[in-house]
């Protein structure tokens, strides 16, 4: 038996484990190469030219020139403000010393002509009580001219808690948006329900009202007579108390009182009340009439300007 010389089993040892960092290669290289090859040639070819600073004597002058140039106008823009601050101040000062002025004038104007508003008025009642005859109360009464006392009814509206509510009703026709503001069509029907209803005299909010009061609304403000009013709305009304009270209620203007505090939430109340008082009127506008005698009018009733009432 021949013998053969037997070698040792080759072992495979394997291909050497993978770097932990195999799966960011991108990232490596990115830290490894953080500058770009571009960029690095272009620095070192700056470098080499001097820095970046201008070589030629007249590349150094116009940049000296540029920094003198932007100096001085930053120099003369501050210099500028310094010089036009004060005047600046003064013309505000000044302005602020005509607005004043302005003001104070305005002021005085308006307590002279209250003031002469008061003695017109005065005069004006004082003529009516020598000249309105054995009527002379009757006169005063009916124009505002004298406050007045007795018993009588006080009637509160306000607006509703609410500020939309669902339409219909007795608003359903009118321009206004229905929602539960007291508006001024609203007052005139409930002053002149309370004349119909046998009131003498009647005021809203201490604002006397006459026979030429006119109730308007601005925006969504109340006026009499130009006199803006706010809610609630308390109208005092001189008359037999308990009839007064009873006489609206069941009247058509006070039914519709009553549908706008059930269709909008519009709070109301009334009450007879023992003694009422009601200034009198802040302006009188008394009118007169006579008869046009052969021109009169074929049921010979005579006619006068009346002006605008409260409706």
């Amino acid at each position: 038996m021949c013998g053969m010389s037997q070698q040792p089993p080759v072992r495979s040892t394997g291909s050497p484990p993978p770097r932990p960092d195999a799966s960011m290669s991108l990232l490596n290289n990115v830290i490894d190469h953080a500058l770009d090859d571009g960029y690095a040639e272009a620095t070192a070819r700056r470098a080499a030219e001097g820095g970046g600073t201008p070589r030629s004597l007249r590349a150094k002058l116009g940049v000296a020139v540029g920094l003198l140039l932007a100096a001085a106008v930053v120099t003369v823009g501050g210099a500028e403000a310094r010089v036009s601050a004060p005047v600046v101040a003064k013309e505000r000062q000044e302005l602020i010393d005509r607005i004043e002025a302005e003001s104070s004038g305005a002021d005085d104007l308006e307590q002279d002509i209250e003031r002469i508003r008061a003695e017109v008025g005065e005069r004006q009642r004082q003529a009516l009580q020598e000249h309105g005859g054995d009527q002379a109360e009757l006169v005063a009464l009916l124009s505002g001219a004298t406050p007045v006392h007795g018993p009588g009814v006080r009637l509160v509206v306000d607006d509703a808690k609410g500020t939309d509510t669902g339409g219909g009703g007795p608003r359903e026709s009118s321009g206004f948006s229905d929602t539960g503001r007291v508006r001024d069509r609203d007052m005139q029907r409930v002053v002149n329900g309370l004349w119909e209803s046998g009131a003498e005299a009647v005021a809203i909010n201490g604002q006397r009202l006459t026979s030429l009061s006119a109730i308007r609304a601005a925006g969504d403000a109340i006026l009499v007579d130009n006199k803006p009013l706010v809610p609630p709305y308390t109208v005092l009304a001189i008359g037999n108390g308990q009839k007064l009270s009873t006489a609206f209620q069941d009247s058509a203007d006070g039914q519709y009182l009553h549908a706008l505090v059930e269709s909008f939430g519009i709070r109301s109340s009334i009450s007879a009340e023992g003694d009422v008082r009601l200034p009198a009127a802040p302006s009188l506008t008394v009118r007169t009439a006579e008869p046009r005698g052969a021109g009169a009018t074929p049921s010979g009733r005579a006619t006068a300007d009346t002006g605008k009432g409260t409706s």
